[in-house]
């Protein structure tokens, strides 16, 4: 049977895609990085394929929290020892890794197979606005 489509090549060339995260809301952001990591904006979307284009996501410390979700929302880690469970709110994670929040909202919005933490290594993270990837000659996604 003839696909209507080629399939995509992992070896294929991807897509580099800027975004910048100033005075946007954290889920909105993480919504369009999880399906530009995914290529779910692509025909040929297939979800045992990784087919998905490199994302880098600037201004990571001035992302948007709406409400009251800078005080009241938690992160937590777990060292593995007893008692190792760390508790921190929105504000703390903003101040010392800006870029985890972001991260771990785009890390939910995936599926937890090997497939999604490949996925993650193509997701570039900065707080400030300068990034290192200049060279890709990435493309700006206005939100």
């Amino acid at each position: 049977m003839q696909k209507s489509y080629r399939a995509p090549n992992p070896g294929d060339n991807r897509a580099w895609f800027l975004i910048d995260a100033k005075d946007q809301p954290l889920g909105r952001l993480a919504v369009t990085v999880a399906n530009k990591l995914r290529a779910k904006d692509l025909p040929t979307f297939d979800p045992s394929v990784d087919a998905g284009a490199f994302v880098i996501v600037t201004n990571a410390a001035l992302v948007k929290l709406t409400g009251k979700k800078e005080e009241q929302k938690e992160y937590q880690r777990y060292s593995g020892y007893r008692n190792g469970l760390k508790r921190f709110s929105a504000a703390t994670m903003r101040a010392q890794h800006p870029d985890r929040m972001i991260k771990e909202a785009v890390w939910g919005m995936l599926p937890k197979n090997n497939i999604a933490r490949k996925m993650m290594t193509r997701l570039k993270v900065f707080a400030g606005a300068e990034h290192t990837h200049a060279a890709q000659k990435p493309v700006e996604i206005k939100l």
